[in-house]
């Protein structure tokens, strides 16, 4: 994980299968499954095949059964 955070608004992310890249600095991203403000340094859930962020393994569990629904 990139240990430098930087700016104030949402950053721009590109999700790995095991870390992510910040592409352009931001504060934080947005949770695809409640839409919340995830800060960058409390970022541990995304999908790295869909390119989203998740709040916590609840937001998660919660996307992956709409996904496979």
């Amino acid at each position: 994980m990139n240990s430098f955070f930087q700016g104030t608004g949402e950053a721009v992310i590109h999700y790995g299968d095991a870390d992510f890249t910040i592409m352009e600095g931001g504060a934080y991203v947005t949770c695809a499954s409640t839409g919340q403000k995830i800060p960058l340094e409390k970022l541990r859930y995304w999908n790295a095949e869909r390119q989203e962020a998740y709040r916590d393994a609840a937001a998660s569990l919660a996307a992956w059964k709409k996904a496979n629904a």
